[in-house]
């Protein structure tokens, strides 16, 4: 067998071997007692979404609501809600990017964690000075990359689409779980 046969011959089993780059960091146990250590429990709901909510979480945000569906859970202590704690994801690049973002009853973010990053580059956005950019935001305030919330070189997209779903997810505060008791 030629070189060139056997190259071709060893393409599947390279293929095969192509080293994985995901990640996972977190459990969402681990996520949501780093988030709100004082919680006592969370209560986990799903709210679904029809084609008119999605459109008005779109028209508040500037972003699409992927999913017809977001589980969160309602963060409390002693019965006294803490605020709300939401797993959702993001395309970094061309993979998801899980991430658990805490928010507080009023709307403000409390702080975001990494859970499973499958991207080959741009996992800086785990880091806790970039993740803390986010923290004390709400609805109000500007979500601008590069000026409000700092770009990390060789991670734009990553850092672009976490913030741009945590803006998404204070919408999905403001206008389906800000009103709860």
């Amino acid at each position: 067998m030629n070189t060139r046969n056997w190259t071709l011959a060893l393409l599947p089993v390279a293929a095969i071997a192509w080293p994985a780059h995901a990640a996972d960091y977190l459990t969402v146990a681990q996520a949501q007692v780093l988030l709100f250590p004082a919680a006592k429990t969370f209560a986990e709901q799903t709210l679904k979404f029809n084609d008119d909510q999605r459109d008005r979480i779109k028209a508040a945000s500037g972003l699409r609501q992927r999913w017809d569906e977001q589980k969160v859970w309602r963060a409390e202590r002693d019965g006294q809600l803490q605020g709300w704690f939401i797993i959702d994801e993001v395309i970094g690049k061309h993979e998801f990017i899980t991430y658990a973002t805490a928010i507080s009853r009023d709307g403000h973010v409390l702080g975001v964690e990494i859970i499973s990053y499958r991207e080959t580059h741009g996992g800086q956005v785990r880091e806790a000075t970039w993740r803390k950019s986010l923290v004390g935001k709400t609805l109000a305030d500007p979500f601008k990359l590069d000026e409000d919330v700092p770009n990390i070189s060789g991670a734009t997209l990553s850092c672009r689409n976490v913030m741009d779903g945590v803006k998404r997810l204070l919408v999905v505060h403001k206008l389906f779980l800000a009103k709860a008791p």
